[in-house]
Order: C-alpha cells, then structure tokens, then sequence
C-alpha cells in the first residue's frame, strides 16, 4: 500500500510557511468538528458505508437537514474557553457531500437542504472574528461522484456506473479547493484524509499541493494517509495515536520525520455524532492525553461531532470546559513548547521553552523520579511555586515527589537548567 511519491520533490516553504509551522507547534490544542448530513442518522460519519446505503437513499438525507440550532459563535466561543488555537472542520466528508457554497456540484448544503446557508463560510467568518485560526479537512475519497473511478477499497453500495474519468475528479478537487482558498479569507490549512483508499491511484500531489502553496502559501498541507510525509506536506499527523505508537493500527509503517507533529482523537468513541455513543473520556484521560502529546512535540487535535440540529453535545461541552480550567492554570507548560529532554515514561512527560523544563508526573508509583543527564538549579511547583526537594550525581536528577491530591490530573514542576 505504497503512496506514489508523485509530489513536490523540489517544495522550499514560504517563510510565511515556515512562520505558521511556527505558530502552530506553539498553539498544542485545536478542535476537529466531524459534522454533515450524515450527523442525522446519528450513527457516525461512515454511516453510508457502514450501512451499504444507495447513493440515492443517501441523498434523502439532504432535504431534512436543518441546523436550527448552529451557532458558529457559540463553537468558536467554545473552543476558545477549552484552550484552543485553531478549528479543523469537516468541509467535505467521504460522502462528497460539501458543507460550503460550491460551483462544481450541486451536491452541497446550500443548494440540497432546505437550511441554505453556507455554513463553512459563516465559522470562517466566526473563528476570524474571534481569532482563531481555521482550517478545513476535505476527503480525496468520495462515495457520491461518478468520475471517482475505479472504485477504491469502499463505496461499492453507492450503485455508481462503473465507469469515470479520474483526471476530471481530479480537476473537480483542485477547482473545490480553489474555492475554499479564494473565498473564505486567510485559511491556516487544508488537512486531507482518504488517499488510503486507493493508495496506487497517481493523485496527482504535485498539481494539488502546489495550488494550495501557490493561492495561500502560509496554508499548512496535513495529509492523514498513514505514512512517511511526502514533499509538498507541512505537518505529519497521526490518527489515535501519539507519535511513536500504533494502538490504532494505522501507524504501522509510519515514521516520525522532520515536520511539526499531530494527533487527532475524539471526545468519546465516534468522529461523526453518534447517538448511542456514551463512551466519553474523563477530562482527566483527555488533559493526560494532551499533555502526552506535548512531551512528544505534538498538537491535539480534538473531534466534536455536533447533533444534526447544530448542537454540540453537552457531554462533549463539559470535557472542553474540563480542559480549558486546567490549561487556565498549566497551560504555561504547554503553549509555546517543544517536546523536554526527558523521553516519555509510564509516569510522564517534560516539555522544555528556553532554560525551563516543565515535568508532568501524571501517574506516579514511586515516591520518586529520575530524570537522567539533566542539571538543574532549582525545581518548584508550579501552581504554589513551593520549593521541590532535589539531588543531582551521576546518575542525572532525583526529584521527590511532594504529596498530591487525588483529584490533582498533573503534577508539573517547573526546573531551572543550569546555563552552560
């Protein structure tokens, strides 16, 4: 399942590039929001696939699709108080189904729903307003085109004809992508996901990648195809997983390169809104998780899936306060760092900004920790600032681990490197 390396072997980042590379290792936290007309058979994102639905059946779903309740300014607003930087959002899912205003089909939230509003446009315009920064993922899979031909490893249910042009789909992407570049203001990234289904397929990398670099050059390219970065890319990412780990299965093959780092993960099991879908992490599992992904040089990338009326679920809503409170206190330790000295442990992780290492003893068995190589001149809490009891040899550095309440998610102390 080889990706044909047919991209951008010669890409040089922008500066402008290379600034928002900058900008988003700095930011750690942002919210992914899986939502289409998929959302009301509150069965997940893949409910067309899952349930080997027709291509007609499935565009019964478009006439019922009426957000009452969306309001781009209570997400964003929400996602600002949770501690996040930047929104993903779900433009174009594997369904083909866009979420925005587009010329290229009719096969789009303004002209198949009675709701009519182009919904992509109104976040844009939201997160802009309030500062954050947006991004929109768009699947390279699609179930819904006829020109998506052959047929990958899924959409057999859809009943297309089984014939198509591939370079016309391919043209139909780039002139969508198009759009979304030209039409909703300074956009941070375009996050792909789908190559995975036809990994053989020449998807023509170089044509797409350099458009996005061409019509926005500080747009940061994130391509979730599970494997090594390819030219052209500005940030590896990682689906349920950290970076170095394969818990999910989909980072067998991937190496961890030179690029800025993601994880994306889900507030419960689902990515689209499910509605028996009760499995939502504590915030206590979702801090550590963010925190995990710091210590390795990596962002989170949170998911949401909103209702079919344009709620976010109020279960989703108490974690992302959850989160936000504790960053309120730590997120010193987090925004602005790289991945500490220290490799990640059972008991945490350290991340480092200039001379301060940040330490997150997040599950302690012992009394104690050691940090190996590491010479400091002082260490304290970093909630109290009270004084850490410490010694240095030559084994590195010892620090005793002060008494901490059970509902205490992370314990961070805060050392001061000796200056070389």
């Amino acid at each position: 399942m080889a990706i044909p390396p047919s991209a951008q072997s010669q890409y040089t980042p922008s500066q402008s590039n290379l600034d928002a590379r900058k900008w988003y290792q700095d930011a750690k936290f942002g919210m992914f929001i899986h939502w289409g007309i998929y959302s009301e058979l509150a069965d997940g994102e893949w409910v067309m696939e899952v349930r080997h639905m027709s291509g007609g059946d499935y565009q019964k779903l478009a006439p019922q699709f009426y957000p009452v309740k969306f309001d781009p300014k209570q997400w964003v607003s929400l996602a600002k108080a949770a501690g996040m930087k930047y929104i993903t959002v779900t433009a174009r899912h594997h369904d083909g189904f866009s979420m925005f205003e587009t010329k290229q089909s009719d096969w789009n939230i303004v002209q198949r729903t009675p709701y009519a509003k182009d919904a992509i446009r109104m976040l844009a315009d939201e997160c802009h307003k309030q500062g954050l920064r947006i991004f929109f993922y768009y699947s390279q899979l699609d179930w819904h085109h006829p020109h998506y031909f052959p047929l990958g490893n899924t959409g057999y249910a859809a009943g297309r004809a089984k014939s198509g042009d591939w370079n016309r789909y391919i043209a139909f992407m780039n002139a969508q992508l198009t759009e979304l570049l030209s039409n909703y203001g300074e956009v941070s990234g375009i996050w792909f996901d789908g190559m995975w289904d036809k990994p053989d397929a020449d998807w023509h990398l170089t044509e797409t990648y350099d458009l996005i670099h061409r019509l926005q050059p500080q747009a940061l390219i994130v391509a979730n195809h599970h494997k090594k970065p390819i030219p052209g890319e500005d940030v590896q990412t990682f689906e349920r997983d950290l970076p170095g780990e394969n818990k999910s299965g989909f980072s067998s093959e991937s190496t961890i390169g030179d690029l800025p780092l993601e994880t994306s993960d889900t507030v419960n099991g689902s990515w689209g809104y499910n509605l028996t879908d009760n499995n939502f992490k504590s915030p206590r599992e979702l801090v550590h998780y963010l925190v995990r992904a710091a210590g390795r040089n990596a962002n989170l990338l949170l998911n949401v899936g909103p209702m079919p009326n344009g709620e976010i679920p109020a279960e989703a809503m108490s974690r992302l306060e959850g989160i936000g409170k504790w960053l309120d206190k730590y997120g010193e330790s987090i925004y602005g760092t790289r991945g500490g000295p220290t490799s990640p442990s059972p008991w945490g992780v350290t991340t480092k900004k200039g001379n301060t290492v940040y330490v997150h003893v997040l599950e302690a068995s012992e009394p104690g920790i050691v940090l190996p190589g590491m010479k400091v001149k002082s260490a304290s809490l970093m909630l109290t600032g009270a004084p850490v009891t410490f010694s240095q040899n030559e084994t590195g550095l010892i620090i005793k681990l002060p008494p901490r309440s059970a509902d205490e998610f992370d314990q961070v102390i805060v050392l001061q490197l000796i200056e070389k």
